[in-house]
């Protein structure tokens, strides 16, 4: 397994960003991110399994550094992924290390946009009490899509270019379909169990950061601290949508609608924090990213 640490880059200057999947939800705030700093980014769409496509790729770009935003979730959600199961494989297994591979061919650092869905509570991480860190084992299968991430996560750590990035329940400043926030103000019930959050708009530039600094490894990529779904509604209501109601049920009621188990964790995320302090950058609580969310949300009209 490669140690954490990192991969020697160019020079600022010379910085060339690709972002793989270009056309998804976390890819457009990536290349906006960039845009923004005037750092040269381009996006694709090739497949990650075509290994002769990517490598033409590469080689066309020639890029410092690839951003993998790329991947089979399912739509509209997980369940999805149970009934095509070959096409998670070629996607989240095959296309996720081809890709990586190619990267270390062709001495490119490739940050990779994972989950950190392979966690559930147990009798020494239970809920508000320790969470997972970074080198923790993978201790939910209750999903095949989750089934795979923990595999080729396992598998990705053996190459010396690569950042692997857990996000979890991302939340972006709009209700974008694939929002944590949108999915469950849709529901007709919700859960209400503490979770990890990814707030983009905290986030994302940390991940620029990381990358283009050359970190490999593992990171929990979430804001500090666990939130249930009725604080995080409640905080809607309060900032977005007044008349906003909800209902809640168990966890043993959702799973009777549900074809694919869902993961509920804490992850540590103080690796993060104090790898962020190194650049001067604070990590919000989660508590505060999410209020300060759903405040720029109801100042750009969001409803």
């Amino acid at each position: 397994m490669a140690a954490n640490g990192t991969n020697g880059t160019k020079s600022a200057s010379e910085k060339v960003f690709l972002i793989w999947g270009g056309e998804g939800w976390v890819a457009g705030h990536l290349k906006e991110l960039l845009q923004e700093q005037k750092e040269k980014v381009f996006t694709t769409t090739v497949r990650m399994e075509n290994r002769e496509a990517v490598i033409a790729e590469l080689e066309r770009v020639k890029p410092t550094h690839v951003l993998n935003c790329a991947g089979c979730t399912g739509r509209p959600n997980v369940d999805w992924c149970e009934d095509n199961k070959e096409q998670v494989i070629r996607s989240n297994v095959i296309g996720t290390l081809n890709l990586t591979d190619c990267c270390f061919l062709k001495n490119v650092h490739c940050t990779v946009f994972a989950t950190g869905c392979i966690y559930a509570y147990d009798k020494k991480h239970p809920p508000g009490g320790e969470g997972y860190l970074e080198a923790d084992p993978a201790n939910f299968g209750g999903s095949y899509y989750s089934a795979t991430k923990s595999k080729v996560e396992e598998l990705m750590t053996t190459y010396s270019n690569c950042l692997i990035l857990r996000l979890r329940m991302p939340v972006s400043d709009d209700l974008h379909p694939r929002s944590f926030v949108t999915k469950i103000s849709k529901y007709d019930r919700v859960v209400n169990i503490p979770n990890s959050n990814t707030i983009l708009h905290d986030l994302l530039p940390c991940a620029i950061l990381l990358a283009s600094a050359g970190d490999t490894g593992i990171y929990n990529f979430t804001n500090p601290g666990a939130i249930t779904h009725n604080e995080v509604l409640s905080l809607f209501k309060k900032h977005v949508r007044p008349d906003f109601e909800w209902k809640n049920f168990s966890e043993e009621e959702q799973s009777k609608i549900l074809k694919a188990g869902r993961s509920n964790c804490e992850l540590n995320s103080d690796k993060l924090a104090k790898r962020m302090k190194d650049f001067g950058v604070e990590v919000k609580d989660v508590h505060t990213a999410y209020d300060e969310c759903f405040q720029r949300m109801k100042a750009k009209g969001v409803k």
